[in-house]
């Protein structure tokens, strides 16, 4: 895979940067700017180098929001030429721009050809630079225009956050031991791959969030109201590993009121919304002998409050010195606020695409490059 340094002269060259700007925005006001910081360094590579940079991103999973409030607050980190809302008059603000200059257009799913893989959009992008470069790690696993389409077309590089995501991750695969895979949040049908394939490379893989509740179940744990998979999943392979750990004590909610539980005594009433205190202090033990750790998902429900296992497990990381790579919307959500994120060895800005990559050892927007 050719990296962006590998390109010898790139001054005056327009290069269209794939970016991920899907950030969470409440009016105009950026909620959390962790991706928006995660780029900042290859925006300054090409500024440098004298390049004219075309943004391409998308906001949302719609073809209705705007990219306009992150590009503006972009904009007060670096000036932004201009924000191309019609994006077939590209062309015209292309042909104006000075070497070094930034530009962004709007969000490219508003264009159903992006989800698409539509070549007539792709060839539109590609026809708009002389240069590819994709920094967006976190949607690499989607086979969309702007990511495989257009390196198909014209020279195509990694950006420096995309290769430090791949340097990260890959350590995974042949990893510092003791090494341990915590694997939490929801949706088991898609992070079951990940599971099977980590229970034979992981000296321990810990369960937790919403996905220990299926497996509560098939071992026949009462569960009571809490969320678990919506059609059945094959847990056996899972279940009978001597590496998996789970919660030994839960925080449930009932119309009582709710507190801390052994996980084999929840009532059918309860609702199982975060990790108690016990496993959190077990996780902390093993932290200390532990050498490196990969966690992906929250171990609450931290939309309703519940954040204090994941802040907890966290923390046991920070204050052992553990290696740990750690990702995912909702995980990153509650460790910023926190205040936490630098003090962890690499944070990634992919959630699917971090479990896809982990599950495959590759994704197709760096297949894309590749070839």
């Amino acid at each position: 895979m050719k990296n962006l340094q590998d390109i010898k002269n790139i001054q005056g060259k327009r290069v269209l940067l794939r970016l991920d700007l899907n950030v969470p925005v409440i009016g105009d006001a950026i909620r959390n700017d962790f991706r928006i910081r995660r780029i900042l360094p290859t925006l300054a590579y090409l500024k440098e180098k004298k390049a004219k940079t075309i943004i391409v991103s998308h906001i949302g999973d719609d073809n209705v929001t705007s990219l306009e409030p992150v590009i503006a607050n972009l904009s007060k980190l670096y000036t932004i030429s201009a924000f191309v809302q019609n994006i077939p008059d590209a062309p015209t603000v292309i042909s104006k721009m000075q070497d070094g200059d930034i530009i962004a257009l709007e969000n490219i799913r508003k264009d159903p050809g992006e989800k698409e893989n539509s070549p007539r959009l792709a060839a539109f992008l590609a026809s708009l630079a002389d240069i590819y470069v994709n920094d967006a790690f976190s949607v690499c696993h989607r086979e969309h225009a702007s990511i495989v389409g257009v390196p198909r077309l014209i020279p195509s590089y990694a950006g420096l956050l995309l290769q430090k995501e791949i340097a990260a991750l890959t350590e995974a695969f042949k990893p510092p031991r003791p090494f341990m895979l915590a694997l939490a949040g929801a949706k088991f049908d898609t992070k079951l791959p990940l599971v099977e394939k980590f229970i034979d490379i992981a000296d321990d893989v810990f369960i937790g969030g919403a996905l220990a509740n299926d497996i509560f179940k098939d071992k026949g744990y009462e569960v009571g109201i809490s969320m678990v998979s919506s059609h059945p999943v094959d847990l056996r392979s899972v279940i009978q590993s001597p590496k998996l750990i789970l919660p030994s004590d839960v925080v449930v909610e009932n119309q009582y009121g709710g507190g801390t539980k052994s996980a084999n005594a929840v009532s059918p009433y309860d609702r199982i919304l975060d990790a108690g205190i016990r496993t959190t202090t077990e996780l902390g033990d093993m932290m200390h002998d532990m050498k490196f750790v990969v966690w992906n998902g929250p171990l609450g429900d931290y939309e309703r409050g519940f954040s204090k296992g994941t802040i907890d497990f966290g923390q046991d990381i920070i204050d052992a010195g553990t290696r740990c790579v750690v990702g995912g919307g909702d995980t990153i959500a509650v460790l910023d606020k926190a205040g936490m994120l630098d003090k962890f060895s690499f944070v990634s800005t992919g959630g699917g695409a971090m479990i896809e990559f982990l599950a495959q050892g590759t994704l197709p927007g760096i297949e894309a490059l590749d070839k």
